[in-house]
C-alpha cells in the first residue's frame, strides 16, 4: 500500500495541494509541488467519480454494485463482446467479470448468445432492458456534465480532454488496456 499525504488547502491563487511548499527553494521543488497538487486533485476526483459512479449503477437497479455499471458502460459502447474481450477492456481477470455478467443476466440487462465468429464462445450484449436503463442513466449523466461545466469556455474543456488523454496515454504505456473510443 501506498501512504499518501492529505494537505490543507491553500488560500489565494496558489494551486490547491500545494500549499506550505516552497517554489523558491532547490530544483525539483516547483515540480514536486506541481505532482503534489495533481496527486490531491485526482484522488479528489477519483473519490468523487467512485461516489458518481455508485450513484448511476443505483439507478439502473437498485442492487447493482458500480463494477456492474462499468460493464454495462462497456458493454453499450463496443457491442456484443466476448467475456474475455471484456475482462481485457477493463483490467480484471475473467472470473471476477463473470459473476458481475451472472448478476446482470439475472436482472434481465444483459444475455449471452453464441459467437457467430466461434460457436464455442458466448458474446455478451444488453438486452432491451438494459439499454433502456443504460440511455435514461447515460442522459442524466451528460446532463450533469453539462450543468457542471456549462461556465468553461470551449478552450478550456479542449485543453482539459487533452491533458485527460495525455495522462491516459502514460497510463496506456504501462500496460492498462486502451479504451479504443478515445
Amino acid at each position: 500500500m501506498v501512504a499518501m499525504s492529505n494537505p490543507t488547502e491553500p488560500a489565494g491563487d496558489s494551486l490547491p495541494g500545494t500549499a506550505g511548499t516552497d517554489a523558491g527553494g532547490p530544483a525539483g521543488t516547483d515540480a514536486d509541488a506541481a505532482l503534489n497538487a495533481v496527486e490531491v486533485q485526482l484522488s479528489l476526483l477519483w473519490r468523487r467519480g467512485r461516489s458518481i459512479s455508485h450513484q448511476l449503477s443505483r439507478q439502473v437497479h437498485p442492487d447493482m454494485e458500480p463494477a456492474a455499471y462499468g460493464l454495462l458502460s462497456v458493454i453499450r459502447k463496443q457491442g456484443p463482446i466476448r467475456l474475455t474481450e471484456l475482462a481485457s477492456s477493463i483490467g480484471v481477470g475473467k472470473p471476477s467479470v463473470s459473476r458481475q455478467v451472472a448478476f446482470l443476466e439475472g436482472l434481465g440487462l444483459v444475455s449471452k448468445e453464441a459467437d457467430p465468429l466461434d460457436g464455442r464462445a458466448q458474446s455478451i450484449r444488453l438486452t432491451p432492458e438494459g439499454e433502456e436503463r443504460m440511455h435514461q442513466v447515460q442522459d442524466a449523466r451528460r446532463e450533469v456534465f453539462r450543468e457542471r461545466l456549462a461556465e468553461w469556455p470551449a478552450e478550456d474543456l479542449q485543453a482539459l480532454a487533452m491533458y485527460m488523454a495525455k495522462l491516459n496515454a502514460t497510463y496506456e504505456r504501462d500496460g492498462f488496456p486502451r479504451d479504443e473510443s478515445a
